[in-house]
């Protein structure tokens, strides 16, 4: 029987993003997160997990409906149950917005109690099936352009249930194109740079909210496992990863993300301790580590801590050399050679270039290549 490796990977470029009506299940479970007041994406999207792909049937109150694909037929005091709104007319003031937009059509029929809508250009996005069957509704997935959200959300200020459903569509999971997304699915606005750090100012001005109230609302999705949020000092912003993103959109599992692989990733910039002081007690290292007398441009302790980070991360990768105390560390410099044919991208000036070989007694089982690039203050 043939064997194949499967790799997965999300194109930022895609149009459209694929919702599965079981997330937006648990979102409308979730009573914890505040959907009032928001810009009209969670309550659109809400409609469309309950829209039909195919013709069906639904019976209320005695009498059945025939439902069209791109219709659904429920009760006015299930659309309030939907929108957790306190008043039924507050959910058909909802419907007279998103109609008033062109995004839905809908009518009132038994009297006001049963509410028939349609989402306007269904098709164009979701597959149309010709068959008469039952329509399942809380499995499957349906496409949401991303778009149709970019106008919501641009639209006005955002509830904290709009903030998660914009970050569950601008996720980006193993692009080539954005940097960090091989490590776990990484939020990423299309702002054209490849880069998913942002600024709070930036998601402010995004979601209509103050710096403030996002830093709050952030923290308070990390709290409840939805995103990994990763704050970065200085200036460089932070980067939000998704939590349970790859069990439901891939039915695979979910990944771990270090922030220091993040950062070593994005190029940010590793803290360093002072140099020690005159008559201070070095400190015992768990790994024996040969620098060689040739690497003059970096401190031998500060070798000794990045040799240190950097097996941290690749221990947690997977690597077991670097968690056994017998490893032996060897630091080199690189050719010019090795320079020009193994690192042709990082040949800036200033930066200092190393080869790392991890040693088991005298056999050599790993090597690495390093770059370390000084920063403007330094």
């Amino acid at each position: 029987m043939p064997t194949y490796q499967l790799e997965i990977k999300q194109v930022v470029d895609y149009p459209r993003c694929r919702i599965y009506r079981q997330f937006i299940r648990r979102l409308m479970d979730d009573r914890s997160i505040r959907v009032s007041g928001g810009s009209g994406l969670f309550y659109f999207t809400a409609l469309c997990s309950y829209t039909n792909f195919r013709t069906s049937y639904r019976r209320i109150d005695g009498i059945s409906y025939t439902v069209y694909p791109g219709e659904w037929v429920c009760t006015l005091k299930e659309l309030s149950q939907w929108f957790r709104t306190r008043f039924q007319c507050q959910a058909l003031v909802i419907l007279e917005q998103l109609q008033a937009r062109h995004l839905i059509v809908f009518q009132t029929l038994g009297r006001g109690n049963v509410i028939r809508y349609k989402i306007c250009d269904w098709a164009r996005h979701n597959t149309v099936l010709e068959y008469n069957a039952p329509c399942q509704k809380d499995t499957g997935f349906f496409f949401l352009p991303v778009s149709i959200v970019t106008d919501f959300v641009s639209s006005g200020r955002c509830s904290e249930m709009d903030i998660v459903l914009d970050l569950w569509v601008s996720a980006v999971y193993n692009d080539s194109q954005v940097q960090g997304s091989d490590l776990g699915p990484v939020a990423y606005f299309r702002n054209g740079t490849g880069n998913p750090l942002v600024a709070y100012s930036e998601l402010a001005a995004r979601w209509g909210l103050s710096r403030a109230t996002v830093g709050r609302i952030l923290k308070k999705l990390a709290v409840m496992d939805y995103i990994s949020l990763m704050a970065f000092p200085g200036r460089h912003g932070s980067v939000i990863y998704l939590k349970n993103y790859l069990s439901t959109m891939f039915e695979v599992s979910d990944v771990m993300v270090d922030k220091e692989e993040v950062a070593m990733t994005l190029n940010i910039r590793l803290e360093l301790p002072e140099e020690a002081c005159a008559g201070q007690e070095p400190q015992v290292q768990e790994h024996e580590v040969i620098v060689s007398d040739e690497l003059n441009s970096v401190s031998k302790t500060h070798i000794e801590l990045i040799i240190q980070k950097m097996a941290q991360i690749l221990m947690a990768q997977g690597i077991s050399c670097f968690g056994c105390p017998l490893s032996r560390y060897k630091l080199y410099p690189l050719s010019d050679g090795c320079r020009e044919v193994l690192l042709p991208r990082t040949r800036e000036s200033g930066s200092a270039r190393f080869g790392l070989s991890v040693l088991c007694g005298n056999r050599q089982t790993a090597s690495f290549e390093l770059t370390l690039s000084p920063t403007v203050e330094n």
